[in-house]
């Protein structure tokens, strides 16, 4: 029997509208929406289901929003019965993953990611900073470009490791236009702007992290009862307190995603299953290994049909 992994997707995945069937349909996904409206003081619920996508789209809604969508569908998937292996989640998905691994309590965690997207928002003025996706790149060049530019132009650097040919860079705006314009230096075929309102997982972050680092002191981590593959190692990590460590370097670190799936087949793991809005994650676990399993619960009905199958 092969192993199996629970994954959680990041921002990005946002859609207005989530959520909402499985609100509708499951007691276990309505108490989870509620309990984030009553924890947070505003209706993340009616944000997520009816928008608009432009207060949806804002880091410091989006972030509680798919965190909540997450374990809304991940409890009523769990009467399914299917235990994971391992889980793991894409840069703000960790949160969700480490709420299924019983590190943190969701009412923490919505608290937790809540801050850490205003947090993100406040610590790079708006303009200043900027990310790219960069299509193509061999890794190692498009490292040794970053670092160049950096000391030439503008601070910029790796943010989210995806998927083969598929690497986000994050940075100064004035670095990130620099590799737009040499990425095929690096063996970029394109370079492509993402819409994000701040230079995410790179060190123009430190102040946001290091008010994280405030808020998750006041936090209460548990030891894992599942391994949590970490993004800013790709390796498993079992202790609550290394993870209260983690989650502040995670925000200025890039997001090792391809080498976080990559350690996981090698552990075994042929089935992943992936838990929130949309198939962001489903798309890049392809890409790094097209005969692996991916099941996307991301409905009402894919949590039924996945009950039924």
């Amino acid at each position: 029997m092969g192993k199996i992994a629970f994954v959680f997707p990041g921002q990005g995945a946002q859609a207005v509208g989530m959520g909402r069937d499985a609100y509708e349909r499951f007691e276990a996904s309505r108490a989870v929406f509620d309990r984030a409206d009553e924890v947070l003081g505003f209706s993340v619920s009616k944000l997520a289901f009816e928008g608009p996508e432009e207060e949806l789209k804002l880091t410091a809604n989006t972030q509680p929003a798919l965190l909540t969508t997450s374990v809304a569908l991940l409890e009523a998937f769990k009467a399914r019965g299917v235990k994971p292996d391992y889980v793991a989640g894409h840069s703000l998905g960790e949160y969700s993953a480490l709420v299924a691994a019983g590190v943190l309590s969701f009412d923490d965690a919505v608290r937790l990611v809540r801050a850490r997207g205003l947090f993100m928002e406040q610590a790079v003025p708006g303009g200043q900073g900027a990310m790219a996706a960069t299509l193509g790149a061999d890794r190692d060049a498009l490292d040794a470009l970053c670092r160049d530019i950096s000391a030439t132009v503008g601070r910029v650097e790796l943010a989210n490791v995806n998927c083969p040919g598929q690497i986000v860079v994050s940075g100064t705006a004035a670095g990130v236009a620099a590799v737009a314009e040499r990425g095929k230096e690096a063996g970029a075929k394109r370079v492509v702007p993402l819409e994000v309102s701040g230079p995410f997982h790179s060190s123009l972050m430190q102040p946001a992290a290091d008010k994280l680092e405030k808020e998750l002191a006041a936090a209460e981590f548990r030891d894992a009862a599942v391994p949590v593959i970490a993004n800013v190692t790709a390796r498993p990590v079992a202790s609550g307190e290394e993870f209260r460590r983690l989650l502040v370097r995670q925000v200025v670190s890039p997001v090792l995603w391809e080498d976080s799936v990559r350690y996981l087949i090698g552990e075994g793991v042929d089935t992943f299953v992936e838990i929130g809005s949309g198939t962001v994650l489903a798309g890049l676990i392809k890409k790094i290994d097209k005969t692996v399993k991916v099941v996307s619960v991301n409905s009402a009905d894919a949590v039924s049909e996945a009950e039924a199958g």
